[in-house]
């Protein structure tokens, strides 16, 4: 149950890029953190180019506005799993979507299986529904 949010600049991709850019990150998150196939929680946020600073932490990466930054809030993954959803992500979106690899940052953050609710108020891992 990861939530992907998606981050980039207002107008930079197409309804239907960003569909894809969406479609593609999940099948790379179902195959690498083995995900089942109605666990998928995306959003996408779209900002104006100004409210956007993502720098390179001085790797000499060169950022276009076309910049994603996804954020993977998730439950712990183990390593391999981390970095295989990194490196596949990558090679996903530059095969299928034409993003270049500098283009492209992730960040996982850990919540647990009894932070989330699915609806109706209930509290569906700590109460035995999943």
């Amino acid at each position: 149950m990861p939530l992907m949010k998606i981050d980039m600049v207002k107008g930079q991709y197409s309804p239907d890029e960003i569909k894809n850019l969406m479609q593609v990150s999940f099948d790379v998150a179902k195959e690498t953190l083995s995900l089942p196939d109605r666990d998928r929680f995306q959003i996408v946020t779209q900002h104006e180019d100004y409210e956007l600073c993502l720098q390179d932490v001085g790797l000499g990466y060169d950022r276009t506005k076309k910049a994603l930054f996804f954020t993977v809030l998730s439950t712990p993954r183990p390593m391999p799993a981390k970095k295989a959803f990194t490196k596949q992500l990558v090679a996903a979106l530059s095969e299928k979507a034409g993003v270049r690899p500098e283009d492209v940052i992730i960040t996982f953050a850990t919540n647990h299986a009894e932070d989330w609710s699915f609806g109706m108020g209930r509290n569906h891992f700590i109460n035995g529904d999943l």
